[in-house]
């Protein structure tokens, strides 16, 4: 099945892990990258959380930048709320200083009062508090394990559902490039036919110039003409570069590398038909392939 890199998933629950409550919001989203980039925006006090996820998110995706978000809180935020007593005694020290100060330059300062005191940051510890015991914490790792699978069961059906529409716009790009091989197969004797008429133009306005000139000397530069221009090998390789592309279209696993190098082959296929052109439905065969190509490889570049 073709994926997308680019998805999102999130989710907001609340799990229980010995008698407490806690409130999480994830969120899990990537973007195109040429490899696999992890990020992750976890409580650091959770050991061991980031690299299990690591391990989970590396075997279901294989490109994309992708950043996974947890917030974490306890339900019962009051009761995560302590004093901290180093912090107090240090912010009573900070304010007898600056009252001290104050007064040396005649200045008075309004009173503090408890709650002053309270809001000042670091005094009461509102963060790491809510991390649990080593046992328990191990457990709510283990919870948010589990919580954490649907999530990216989420994800990966984002980016399978977008994958399956970007895969439907380029199999009709290929088969626009398939037809377009055709158009330029079918236009192939009519460009030898102006070949031959305009060489036996330039040829008569040459020996009108210059009489004499050898007659064989005609079906010589028409031979040397047609080595030049042939087409036929490009209009192969074009064929296999389609059967190549349905293939990858059909088949599982990541394939936005594979359809990425074989754009390059399209391109430069393109690129040689356009040079041999030499006639005006030629030419316009050979921009439009390098126009449905070019627009091809930008939907490419967002598969997995």
């Amino acid at each position: 099945m073709v994926k997308s890199m680019t998805g999102y998933a999130s989710a907001s629950e609340e799990i229980q892990v010995n008698s407490v409550t806690y409130g999480c919001q994830w969120d899990l989203r990537a973007v195109n990258g040429r490899g696999l980039d992890l990020r992750f925006r976890l409580p650091d006090w959770l050991d061991g959380l980031e690299s299990s996820l690591r391990k989970l998110l590396g075997i279901r995706l294989k490109r994309g930048n992708v950043t996974l978000a947890l917030k974490l809180a306890r339900a019962d935020s009051g009761a995560a709320l302590r004093l901290n007593p180093q912090a107090l005694a240090a912010a009573v020290e900070m304010v007898i200083a600056a009252e001290t100060q104050a007064e040396t330059r005649g200045l008075g300062l309004a009173p503090m009062n408890a709650g002053d005191l309270l809001a000042l940051k670091g005094v009461v510890d509102t963060g790491p508090d809510i991390a649990p015991e080593p046992e328990a914490q191990a457990a709510l790792v283990a919870a948010l394990l589990e919580r954490a699978a649907p999530l990216i069961d989420a994800f990966e059906a984002a980016r399978s559902s977008e994958g399956a529409a970007l895969g439907a716009v380029i199999a009709g790009q290929v088969d626009t490039i398939d037809a377009l091989a055709t158009e330029a197969r079918r236009a192939i004797p009519a460009r030898r036919a102006d070949q031959s008429e305009a060489l036996k133009a330039a040829l008569a306005r040459l020996g009108d110039a210059a009489p004499g000139v050898d007659a064989g000397r005609l079906e010589q530069e028409l031979a040397l003409i047609a080595v030049k221009t042939d087409i036929t090998e490009e209009l192969d390789r074009l064929d296999a570069h389609v059967a190549a592309a349905r293939a990858l279209l059909a088949a599982d696993g990541p394939i936005g590398r594979k359809l990425d190098f074989l754009m390059q082959e399209f391109n430069r296929e393109a690129n040689t038909l356009c040079a041999k052109a030499q006639s005006a439905e030629l030419t316009r065969i050979g921009l439009d392939l390098k126009t449905v190509i070019d627009q091809m490889r930008e939907q490419v570049q967002n598969l997995e």
